[in-house]
């Protein structure tokens, strides 16, 4: 079980945006914790007896949040989407999970 002592302050344009923005706050201190609690060595290699690496799998999240100016939600989208903008200055956070854990991928339909 999670305690989550931190006070989330929010403002939203909707309820709905402020419960949204609420959520995601809360879900970066889960991810930090749960990658805080693996303590892995970033350059560690399992290798097996024979010296061939193990491959081992990992949950990669990636959030990235701004806020810009544009003349659609349209333009709003196809701008973030433009260069590496978003790569380079998102949250990046790597877990590693078990083969059998069923994580799918979310996967978001841009049109």
């Amino acid at each position: 079980m999670i305690t989550i002592q931190k006070v989330f302050q929010c403002y939203g344009q909707t309820p709905e945006h402020t419960i949204a923005i609420a959520l995601e706050q809360l879900a970066e201190t889960c991810r930090q914790r749960a990658e805080e609690q693996q303590n892995l060595d970033w350059e560690n290699v399992e290798r097996s007896e024979t010296g061939v690496p193990i491959e081992q799998r990992y949950h990669v999240m990636v959030h990235y949040e701004d806020t810009i100016t544009a003349e659609s939600k349209f333009e709003a989208m196809h701008n973030t989407l433009l260069g590496n903008t978003v790569v380079e200055n998102a949250k990046i956070t790597v877990i590693k999970i078990a083969d059998d854990l069923p994580v799918a991928p979310l996967m978001r339909p841009w049109f």
